[in-house]
């Protein structure tokens, strides 16, 4: 067994509970768990990293795509970018409840 095994349940609680929240208060709860929890625990800081890099690009393709909503493809890229990013968070939130990295696809990894 091994790694699965060695991340506790309440790591993956509030990892999952990171992106769970963020869906409602998109920096503020992600934020506050990661700050108080990252030195704890090496879990928590991957997904802390992994969300805030997620919605610093998200927020780029949302300001192009408002931009190109001038030219009318930029209303589909809104709404493809709000599915996306709503359909990866929850992927994100199951991967971590299982203990799991998970790594957004078509992002800047900007925080390392």
């Amino acid at each position: 067994m091994g790694e699965d095994e060695m991340i506790k349940s309440e790591e993956r609680l509030l990892a999952a509970g990171l992106y769970v929240l963020s869906l409602f208060f998109p920096i503020i709860a992600p934020l506050i768990i990661w700050l108080l929890k990252k030195e704890e625990s090496t879990f928590i800081d991957v997904h802390g990293k992994e969300y805030f890099n997620f919605f610093i690009s998200y927020f780029v393709y949302s300001i192009v795509a408002g931009i190109l909503s001038v030219v009318i493809i930029g209303i589909f890229l809104l709404w493809v970018l709000g599915a996306a990013a709503l359909i990866f968070t929850i992927i994100a939130a199951v991967r971590a409840y299982e203990g799991k990295e998970y790594h957004f696809p078509w992002i800047f990894r900007l925080i390392k």
